[in-house]
Formats: structure tokens, C-alpha cells, sequence
């Protein structure tokens, strides 16, 4: 096909769900050989667009073709054409590095040997792993591999629907050298993201909201128009204090698995109501560090109080009045919005009356009191998010835990969930909280950033910024992550 005709022709399609109309008339064209974003908020319709491009999912109307081939009749063809990775994840867990490739291979016709030169840049970070399981590694690891199963066929065109979520600062600045590699090699890209710095790197992004594209044009002028739901302004917060002794404590703190040190000999003090950020690349040890604070996970050796109790001895006392959000899993998805709350309260000890009284009040805080009998799978992420926060403070600890909260969250709702984190501060909570976006680390009061289980920076983010001679968080990440000797596996 002649290098000028579009790659991508999309002509008003729609979809809908029932009531909801998830694509409502959506057209654009993607020019072969460049990187195309497309970009907006949480239930914007990115998703729907990505199943029907690569022939998943029927559009109700409209037509849609891939070099030329038509999505709903040429479904056969196009999909040796495509590579996708999904939003969740894309590969089997209980296989090895090496048997999801070859699985991948296998289903598309070819072998790895056959295409082996076009993964090998990026197949080889991770072939020292190729025997180990792909659910035990890290965020970096399995986007790594991701993208190698999805190559492997030598498609045309790369779908690929917010492929860096989770992922650390570190390995996403990775992973968009490896799309400018293939698009030199000649493979188009069509990527979403919430991430803006992500956007910017994009030839040219789609804005997409509420099922409809409202712009299509270079990724400085998109991000200028929409800056109030793409780019919101920045928190300003003044901070109460809170005068009392610390309570998170740790000192020398130590976990081994067999002969590798996971954390090693860490201390800090964290203050009540402070917001404590706790960074590190995938596999620097963070979330081995968090289990152990929160009563999951026993030290290998040293000090932790967490609460004013030992982490060591009284677990069960920790796990009683801290609160916990995980990304992974927070909230049950088949039970309503107000039977997750109900049932996590009761979990908490919370008596009856209580949790009757303080249900209302949370959902008309939350604007959810319209939705209280909606299955929590139905709601947008972001909507999710928020729940699930105001879930794990439900009983008013005085510790909540926050791993990777915002993972895969648009800006604007990010920013609206940051103000519910500033709440829970003011009103004495402490918030110890992990992101791999370097603007939330600017929202915190102070900054530990660990490296190789070793905690190697901590101060508040203007005084790690002057120490480091850096103008962002991002900087100073950079700069210290770049000095791991373990590889984040």
C-alpha cells in the first residue's frame, strides 16, 4: 500500500451500552509511521475504540479499516496485521517469560527465531528472567514483555491502551525509547495515556471526552486548548500541624528472602498528619517495606512501630487502626457501592448506628448518593478511586497506607483525589503514600526515595530539588534510579 494513504480511517462510529453511548459518531485517520495519542478522561471511550480497532468488539455504526481492510468483515486478516496490548493485564501469569512468548508466537503462525531481530533490544533486558513466571515480576518487567508478545507476529500497527500504568519513571522513560525505535523501523503506534508528559511525546493526540472527539492536532496545542481537564492547575495547601511524638517509627528495619535483601537497614520517622511519600523504582524494595508496616509481613531484623505498635509482635494491633488502598484491589467489585462500605466498616469493628450515620454522610460528600445501589464495577475509575479511599478511612485511623493510589487515573481526577488526601491530613490522619507520578511527590511533605532496598534520599521535594541541583521530582528521580545495581525483577 502507498506510504501517504492512512494507516487508520475511522468514520463516525458509535457504540453504546444499553443507555450509554460510549462512542457517539467518533472520525480520525492515522498517517502511517507516526505515534498517534488518544487521550482523556476516565470513561471517555478510549477503550471501546481500541476493542473495535482491533476487531474485538462491533461499532453499532459507522466503519472502520486497518490498511484498507474492514474491522467487522476483515477481522481475520487485520489481526496478523495488529499487535494490542490491552489496559489489564495481557499476559499468563502461571507461564514463564519464555513460554508466553512462545505462546504468542505459536498463535500468530511464527516463531520467535523467525522475528527475533525486530524484539532484541527489548526482549534481551528481560531474557536473564526468561524461566521465571511472568506474574512474579515487576511492573517493568512484564510491560517489557507485554510489548514483546505483542511484536513477535511483526505487525504493521501497535495498539497499545495505557501501557505504562504502574510502571516507574524510570522504566516509562524506557519504554517511550522503545516506540520511537519501532516507529524509525516503520510499525505506526496508537497509544493512550494519562500520563501528559506521555502525550507531548505523541506526533499528534486525539482529545476524546464523553464518547465524542473534541480535537485532533499536535500535542502542545491539544494540551493548551483542554488544559483545564488535561493539565489542571496545581494544589496549593496549607499545612496544619499537628504537635505530637511520631507515629511511625523505624529503625535498621531488614527483610531477606533466602540471600536477597529486599530492604535493607532502613529508618525513618514519619509525623502525624504528614503526608509521607514513599518512592522507588519497581523493585527497589517499596512495597516489601509497606507490607511490613502494615502487619503482612514479618522483619527479617530490626525496629518498626507503626500506631505505637510493634510491627513484630503486635501485627494484629497494626492491621486494626491503619487503613489500606491498594491499586490492585481495594474494593469488591460484584457488591454495591454501600455493601462495600458496610462490609469493610464491620471488618473494622465499626458498630451498626455508626456506619448507618456515617454511609449517608459519606456518599452525599462524594456526590454518590444517586449511585449507592450500583454494582462498584459499574463506576468509572476514577469514581472507584475516590470510594475506595474514603472506604479505608472510614473508620478514622490514625495511619492509612496508599499503594500507587492513582494508577491509571486522568489528571483532573487525580488532582480532585489529592484534595480528599489534603482532607484526611488536616484532620490529623497520616497518609503514607507510593506514586510513580513525580507531580503527586510535589503534593507531599516530605520524600523517601529508595534505591536497592536502601533508602537514599529523604527531605521534603524543595530541599531534595536543591540538593540534587534539579528543577522536578522527576529529576531527582531520574538521577538516583539511574544508580540501582539490581535489576528491578
Amino acid at each position: 500500500m502507498e506510504k501517504d494513504v492512512p494507516i487508520v480511517v475511522v468514520k463516525e462510529v458509535g457504540k453504546s451500552y444499553g443507555t450509554v453511548e460510549a462512542l457517539k459518531e467518533v472520525s480520525f485517520v492515522v498517517e502511517r509511521g507516526e505515534i498517534f495519542g488518544l487521550i482523556g478522561p476516565d470513561g471517555a471511550g478510549k477503550s471501546t475504540l481500541f476493542r473495535i480497532l482491533t476487531t474485538l468488539l462491533l461499532a453499532d455504526k459507522g466503519t472502520a479499516t486497518i490498511g484498507g481492510l474492514d474491522v467487522a468483515t476483515d477481522y481475520k486478516q487485520i489481526r496478523t496485521k495488529v499487535g494490542y496490548m490491552p489496559g489489564r493485564f495481557s499476559l499468563y501469569q502461571d507461564l514463564s517469560v519464555e513460554e508466553n512468548l512462545e505462546f504468542f508466537a505459536t498463535v500468530f503462525h511464527t516463531t520467535v527465531q523467525e522475528n527475533y531481530d525486530l524484539i532484541k533490544d527489548i526482549y534481551q533486558q528481560i531474557e536473564p528472567f526468561r524461566k521465571r513466571r511472568a506474574g512474579a515480576l515487576s511492573g517493568g518487567m512484564k510491560q517489557k514483555l507485554a510489548l514483546s508478545c505483542a511484536l513477535i507476529h511483526k505487525p504493521d500497527i501497535l495498539f497499545l491502551d495505557e501501557p505504562t500504568t504502574g510502571v516507574d519513571p524510570v522504566s516509562r522513560k524506557e519504554f517511550w525509547q522503545m516506540l520511537r525505535n519501532l516507529r524509525e523501523q516503520g510499525i505506526t503506534i496508537v497509544v493512550s495515556t494519562p500520563i501528559m508528559d506521555e502525550a507531548r511525546q505523541c506526533d499528534r493526540i486525539a482529545f476524546i471526552n464523553h464518547g465524542k472527539i473534541h480535537g485532533i492536532d499536535t500535542p502542545e496545542r491539544i494540551l493548551q486548548q483542554f488544559a483545564s481537564i488535561l493539565c489542571p492547575p496545581s494544589l496549593e495547601r496549607e499545612e496544619v500541624r499537628h504537635r505530637t511524638a511520631p507515629v511511625i517509627e523505624v529503625e535498621q528495619l531488614t527483610k531477606c528472602f533466602g540471600n536477597f535483601t529486599a530492604v535493607d537497614h532502613i529508618s525513618f520517622q514519619v509525623n502525624r498528619g504528614e503526608i509521607f511519600g514513599f518512592l522507588g523504582a519497581n523493585g527497589a524494595g517499596k512495597t516489601t517495606a509497606m507490607r511490613m508496616l502494615c502487619g503482612l509481613s514479618k522483619p527479617t531484623s530490626g525496629i518498626g512501630k507503626v500506631a505505637g505498635y510493634d510491627i513484630f509482635r503486635e501485627a494484629e494491633q497494626v492491621k486494626k487502626h491503619i487503613g489500606y488502598m491498594s491499586q490492585k484491589f481495594s474494593l469488591y467489585e460484584d457488591l454495591k457501592v454501600w455493601e462495600n462500605i458496610r462490609l469493610f466498616a464491620g471488618i473494622y469493628g465499626m458498630k451498626e448506628q455508626e456506619i448507618e450515620r456515617k454511609t449517608e454522610e459519606l456518599l452525599d460528600r462524594l456526590g454518590l448518593a444517586s449511585e449507592r445501589d450500583t454494582l462498584v464495577k459499574s463506576l468509572p475509575v476514577g469514581w472507584k478511586q475516590k470510594l475506595a479511599f474514603s472506604v479505608s478511612i472510614f473508620h478514622e485511623p490514625r495511619i492509612v497506607f496508599l499503594d500507587e493510589p492513582t494508577g491509571g487515573v486522568d489528571p483532573a481526577t487525580r488532582r480532585q483525589f489529592w484534595e480528599l488526601i489534603y482532607q484526611a491530613a488536616d484532620q490529623g490522619i497520616t497518609v503514607f503514600v507510593t506514586t510513580h507520578y513525580m507531580d503527586e511527590a510535589e503534593y507531599c511533605n516530605r520524600i523517601s526515595i529508595m534505591v536497592d532496598g536502601q533508602i537514599k534520599a529523604l527531605d521534603t521535594p524543595a530541599r531534595l530539588k536543591q540538593q540534587f541541583g534539579a528543577e522536578t521530582m522527576d529529576d531527582v528521580f531520574q538521577q538516583l534510579a539511574r544508580g540501582a545495581v539490581r535489576k528491578a525483577d
